[in-house]
C-alpha cells in the first residue's frame, strides 16, 4: 500500500515562494506518473504539475508555467513542488498523487497554501 504525505504549505505573500514536499513510503517502485493537483472548496480537482517516471519528461499547467517547478528524489521516494511569485488564485488545498503501472491511483490527504495580498 503506498502512503502519500505532503508537508511545506502555509500562509505567503502575493510574489513569495513556497516550496512543497511529499513524502513517499510503501511499495512505490513500479510508478508511471506522480504529481501535484489542487482543489479549492466546492471546486474541481485540477493538475497543476506531474512527473512521467518513464521518461522523466514533465507537465504543467498553463496558470503555473514559469513559476512553479516539480522535482523529485527517487532515493528519498520525495516528490517537490517549488511555488514561486505566488498569486492570491494559488490559494488552495495541494494533493500529492502517483499513479502505478495498473493504474491503481494514490492521494495525500492535501497541504493548505494560502496566499495573501
Amino acid at each position: 500500500e503506498v502512503q502519500l504525505v505532503e508537508s511545506g504549505g502555509g500562509l505567503v505573500q502575493a510574489g513569495g515562494p513556497l516550496r512543497l514536499s511529499c513524502a513517499a513510503s510503501g511499495f512505490t517502485s513500479d510508478a508511471d506518473a506522480i504529481g501535484w493537483f489542487r482543489q479549492a472548496p466546492g471546486k474541481e480537482r485540477e493538475v497543476v504539475s506531474c512527473i512521467s517516471v518513464s521518461d522523466g519528461s514533465t507537465y504543467y499547467a498553463d496558470s503555473v508555467k514559469g513559476r512553479f517547478t516539480i522535482s523529485s528524489d527517487n532515493a528519498k521516494k520525495t516528490m517537490y513542488l517549488q511555488m514561486n511569485s505566488l498569486k492570491r488564485e494559488d490559494t488552495d488545498d495541494y494533493l500529492c498523487y502517483l499513479r502505478n503501472n495498473n493504474g491503481m491511483e494514490y492521494w495525500g490527504k492535501g497541504t493548505l497554501v494560502t496566499v495573501s495580498s
